[in-house]
């Protein structure tokens, strides 16, 4: 499986959090074999499950998200300019959650590579104007909100 999978998918099971009880199970859930299995047919990305790499990388940056939760949505808050975060679609969060997660706390990820990652999978599922947005806060994040 490729990073750019494996990104998407993190991309799903942080969107799945804002509806579920606990990252966890929606972990060990989503990674499985019957998962993918059965969504195989439906969306190419679950053609093939996550192998050991995929599997850490998944693991680590959807637990990773959930434990930075509200930093990060107080990033997101923060660079959405005249944006209530009740307004932002809950795909735009969950890309801008992961993409500034990695940006954050994975240095092997460059700031760009992500960025680029997050513009990719948000134009799969939202408009040209989300997309703009998405970019948009991400690019003020990386240069001004870091740390």
């Amino acid at each position: 499986m490729t990073r750019v999978a494996a990104r998407e998918i993190v991309v799903h099971m942080v969107y799945a959090l804002d509806f579920s009880q606990g990252m966890p199970d929606l972990v060990g859930e989503r990674t499985s074999p019957g998962f993918f299995e059965g969504l195989a047919e439906e969306d190419e990305l679950f053609g093939t499950p996550p192998d050991g790499d995929s599997g850490q990388y998944i693991k680590s940056v959807a637990e990773g998200v959930n434990a930075h939760l509200a930093e990060l949505d107080g990033y997101i808050e923060k660079y959405a300019s005249g944006w209530s975060f009740g307004r932002i679609s809950r795909v735009a969060v969950a890309v801008m959650r992961v993409c500034m997660y990695e940006m954050l706390y994975r240095p092997d990820v460059p700031d760009a590579a992500a960025i680029n990652a997050a513009v990719e999978i948000c134009k799969r599922y939202e408009g040209t104007e989300t997309v703009a947005f998405v970019n948009g806060i991400l690019g003020t994040f990386s240069r001004e909100g870091m740390v």
